[in-house]
C-alpha cells in the first residue's frame, strides 16, 4: 500500500482515496508573469512524477494545476511591457507548456485560469460573507480569519502568534480597512488602469488565495484526495485555503498535503533569488542542456528532500542517463538476434527487482531506492544482453520494465537506430570487416573514423559490429 508524508498531521499516512481506484490532486501552479524557474521546475515535476506512480499502480488520476493570471505581479509586468494583463498570461502560459513538454510533464487533466472563474470566485465570497466569515470594506472583502477555529492546522501555528502581515499582500494602507490585522483579501477593489470585474462589493480583482480554494474544488469536488504544492506554499496559502473551503462547505477540504522542498543553487547551497544574480530559468536551461538531464537530476531526489542545483549534480545525471540509454540500447539490438522461449532464472530476477522497486516507491515515493532498484534492472539487462545466445521472451520483458519504470520518473528513451540493414553504412562496415581480416588496421580505422566524422559510431560487441548515431 502506498504510504505519504500527510503535513496536515505531520505523519506519514497509509494512502486511502475517496473513491478506489482513483485519486483526485490539485498542485498550485504559477503565477504567470514570467517563465518558470527551476523552483517551479522541481515542483511541477516532482508532482509530475507521483502522478505518474499513482498510474503505474493502476490508478485513474484527476491531475488539476492552475494558472494565477491575476496578481500584482502581472499587474506590475503588464505595465513594463506596455501590454494588458490577458496578453502576459497568454504569453508565459504558452511558454509554460512549452517548457514542461521539453521536460516531459504530463499535461494537466484541467489547467484553470483565475480570470476565467471571476463568477464562481464572487459566488464563493458571498456565502462566506453570509456565514460571516468574510465582510466587505471600503470595496475590499476580508476572511475574518479568527473566526476559523482550526486556522493554523496545517502550518502548526498558533494564531495568536501570528504577524501583522501574514497573507504576504498586506499594504500598509490595507490595515485600517480591516477588523483585525491578520485578516486576509478575499476580493480588491479596483485601482486606476488596473485590470478589474464588476461585484456586488464595485469593481475590483479576486486576492491571491481564494481562486485556488474555488477552482480546486469546482474540478475536484468539495473534498478531494491531495493538495500539493512547494513548501513556501504551506503558510499563508495553503492555510488560507483550508479556512476558506472549509468555512463554505463545513467539510474536510483535502485529506493529504503533500509539500516539495526547496531548490538551491551552487556549491555553497543559497537560495535562488534575483538579487543574488543566480535566478535559473527553465527557458534558459534548457537551451544549454538536454531538458531530459534537468528531468532526470530533479525527479531522481524525493520530493520533500532540498535539491542542490550544480553542474556536478547535473553532469551526475546525464551520466546515469546516459547509461539507462545504452541498456535500452543493447536490449533492442539483442532483440534481433534472439531465439524463442524465456529464461526462468532471470525473469525470477525481474520480478524481485520490480517488487524492490514498489516497496521503496510505496514509501512516500522514495526516488532514491525506486531509481535503485532501476540501476540493479539495467545491471541484470546489460548482463543477459552480453550472452551469446538470449530469449526473446527475457528480453521483452526486461524491455518492458525498464522503459515502465524509467518512465515514472519521465525518461523516454531514444528508438534504436538505423538497422544494419542500410546498405550504404553496411557495405562500409562489411569493408572493415573485411580489412581487419586482412590485418590492414590502418585501413579499418579509417573506416572507423569516416564514419564518425559523419555522426556514425561502430561499436564492436560479442554478437558482433553495430553502430549508433551521435
Amino acid at each position: 500500500m502506498i504510504s505519504v508524508f500527510n503535513t496536515l498531521t505531520r505523519t506519514k499516512e497509509p494512502f486511502k482515496p475517496i473513491t478506489p481506484g482513483v485519486v483526485k490532486m490539485y498542485v498550485c501552479g504559477p503565477t504567470v508573469y514570467n517563465y518558470i524557474h527551476i523552483g517551479n521546475a522541481r515542483s511541477a515535476i516532482a508532482f509530475d512524477t507521483i502522478r505518474r506512480y499513482f498510474e503505474y499502480r493502476g490508478y485513474q488520476v484527476t491531475y488539476v494545476s492552475n494558472f494565477t493570471d491575476v496578481d500584482d505581479k502581472m499587474i506590475k509586468r503588464a505595465k513594463e511591457d506596455h501590454t494588458t494583463v490577458p496578453a502576459i498570461a497568454d504569453r508565459f502560459i504558452k511558454a509554460f507548456l512549452e517548457d514542461t513538454a521539453a521536460v516531459n510533464i504530463e499535461p494537466a487533466t484541467a489547467h484553470p485560469r483565475a480570470s476565467e472563474n471571476i463568477s464562481e470566485i464572487i459566488d464563493f465570497i458571498k456565502v462566506l460573507i453570509d456565514k460571516g466569515y468574510a465582510y466587505e470594506s471600503a470595496g475590499d472583502v476580508y476572511y475574518r480569519t479568527r473566526k476559523f477555529k482550526d486556522y493554523g492546522k496545517l502550518s502548526d501555528q498558533r494564531i495568536d502568534d501570528l504577524e501583522v502581515g501574514a497573507s504576504q499582500h498586506t499594504a500598509d494602507e490595507e490595515t485600517d480597512r480591516k477588523e483585525d490585522p491578520i485578516d486576509f483579501a478575499l476580493w480588491k477593489a479596483a485601482k486606476a488602469d488596473e485590470i478589474s470585474w464588476p461585484s456586488p462589493w464595485g469593481s475590483g480583482r479576486p486576492g491571491w488565495h481564494i481562486e485556488c480554494s474555488v477552482m480546486s474544488t469546482k474540478y475536484l469536488g468539495e473534498t478531494f484526495d491531495i493538495h500539493g504544492g512547494g513548501q513556501d506554499l504551506e503558510f499563508p496559502h495553503h492555510e488560507n485555503e483550508i479556512a476558506q473551503s472549509e468555512a463554505k462547505t463545513g467539510k474536510p477540504f483535502a485529506h493529504y498535503w503533500l509539500h516539495n522542498g526547496f531548490v538551491t543553487v551552487g556549491d555553497d547551497n543559497e537560495k535562488m533569488s534575483k538579487s543574488l544574480g543566480n535566478f535559473v530559468t527553465v527557458h534558459d536551461i534548457i537551451k544549454q542542456i538536454d531538458p531530459q538531464t534537468l528531468r532526470f537530476f530533479m525527479a531522481t531526489t524525493q520530493y520533500r528532500r532540498p535539491i542542490q542545483y550544480t553542474q556536478s549534480n547535473l553532469d551526475d545525471a546525464a551520466n546515469n542517463l546516459s547509461k539507462l540509454q545504452n541498456t535500452y540500447t543493447n536490449l533492442t539490438y539483442r532483440l534481433k538476434d534472439a531465439t524463442d522461449g524465456s529464461d526462468n532464472d532471470v525473469a525470477e530476477q525481474l520480478l524481485k527487482l520490480k517488487a524492490d522497486y514498489v516497496q521503496a516507491m510505496d514509501d512516500d515515493f522514495n526516488v532514491q531506492n525506486g531509481i535503485a532498484a532501476v540501476y540493479e534492472l539495467a545491471k541484470l539487462a546489460n548482463v543477459y544482453a552480453a550472452q551469446t545466445t538470449v530469449k526473446k521472451v527475457t528480453v521483452q520483458a526486461l524491455i518492458t520494465a525498464l522503459t515502465a519504470l524509467a518512465g515514472v520518473f519521465g525518461v523516454v528513451f531514444e528508438a534504436a537506430p538505423a538497422t544494419l540493414a542500410d546498405t550504404d553504412i553496411q557495405a562500409l562496415i562489411d569493408d572493415r570487416e573485411a580489412a581487419r581480416q586482412a590485418k590492414d588496421f590502418a585501413k579499418a580505422d579509417q573506416i572507423r573514423d569516416d564514419l564518425k566524422a559523419q555522426g556514425i559510431i561502430l561499436e564492436d560487441t560479442p554478437q558482433g559490429v553495430r553502430f549508433r548515431k551521435e
